[in-house]
């Protein structure tokens, strides 16, 4: 099958490699539909994370199940299905409480399963998915190809930016300040949006983001930073700060952003996957008595509650993919993202 491997910085290639095959009882072998880049995919591209080997890359697919292990009950080859980034056993105390992406046997897609054996990324023609019945989700209806690119957020992004939202005790009437317009927080817009926030300002520097951050709910945009920004929040909510703010990138001048335009008693949604080191400052935290929740989603959580606003077309934030690709124009996907002329690439298949 074809598969994408990262070799290096800047450096992805499509190769052929061996169809996967059903190796455990809990495991089954997916027929990727539609993949997709992720920010945290362009950290390996970037070089910003060392890289030990080349190794499959990409976590989030939609697919058609081709085959499943004997101990799968709740699976059928045919079945549609959602594959959340991070899979996860379903049983432990994590898991039990909805936090599955702290499970105890926690894996991603494209990572490696309980045996040390790299398991397939989703920028693929197939994946072996360990876990399946605690993992996989299926779609229960015929799939319209028209929903396909949301459906797939819910895999990632848009579970993420819920995520963000819900830390951040986003609600009806909540005002609520979005660091970060990427794809993920482009879907903490929606998710306030559709929690019931009254006011949600979007941190946006790009015109095309910024624009779809409006038709996803912001209702203002400020492109400052720092004291700037935080003056200019202020300034829109009538000397006041936010109720909330979602933090969606990662990086120390995020975290102090979000920090800053929160009012005393409020709270922060971080689903940044750190870069560069942010650290909490206690301090300002302990004074200002806000609080600070949010890590790596729980996307399987969330999926039975997104999944019918995505079906019923409430919600369409698959609307983040601004340029389709095919599987062998993986190099350009990444490109066009890493030079910000997309917000998200999908990939087709």
């Amino acid at each position: 099958m074809r598969t994408t491997v990262i070799h290096g910085p800047q450096d992805i290639r499509l190769e052929e490699r061996p169809r996967p095959r059903v190796l455990d009882p809990g495991d089954a072998v997916v027929r990727v539909v539609a993949s997709c880049v992720c920010g945290s995919d362009l950290w390996d591209y970037r070089g910003i994370r060392p890289l030990a080997a080349p190794h499959p890359i990409g976590h989030e697919l939609v697919g058609v199940v081709e085959a499943v292990g004997s101990a799968v009950a709740s699976l059928l080859p045919g079945d549609f299905v959602i594959a959340p980034f991070s899979l996860s056993d379903g049983t432990c105390q994590a898991c039990r409480h909805g936090a599955e992406s702290a499970c105890d046997q926690v894996t991603v897609v494209g990572g490696t399963d309980k045996e040390g054996r790299q398991l397939d990324g989703a920028q693929g023609e197939f994946a072996r998915i360990p876990l399946a019945d605690s993992s996989l989700v299926v779609v229960p209806e015929p799939v319209d190809p028209a929903r396909i690119p949301s459906l797939l957020t819910l895999a990632d992004v848009m579970s993420t930016g819920h995520h963000a939202a819900v830390s951040a005790g986003v609600g009806p009437g909540t005002t609520v300040v979005v660091v970060g317009d990427g794809a993920v927080g482009l879907c903490a817009v929606l998710a306030a949006a559709r929690l019931g926030a009254t006011r949600i300002i979007a941190m946006s520097r790009h015109d095309d983001r910024a624009a779809l951050a409006r038709e996803f709910g912001a209702t203002d945009v400020v492109a400052s930073r720092g004291d700037t920004g935080i003056a200019a929040v202020k300034e829109l909510l009538g000397g006041n700060l936010a109720d909330s703010a979602c933090e969606c990138v990662g990086t120390e001048q995020s975290m102090a952003q979000a920090l800053g335009v929160v009012r005393g008693g409020g709270r922060v949604g971080f689903v940044g996957v750190p870069a560069g080191g942010p650290q909490l400052p206690v301090g300002q935290l302990f004074a200002r008595n806000i609080t600070v929740g949010g890590g790596m989603a729980p996307a399987h959580h969330y999926i039975p509650e997104l999944l019918p606003d995505v079906l019923s077309g409430a919600i369409d934030p698959g609307r983040v993919f601004t340029q389709e690709f095919g599987l062998e124009d993986i190099a350009d996907a990444y490109a066009a993202m890493d030079e910000r002329r997309v917000v998200k690439s999908l990939i087709r298949l």
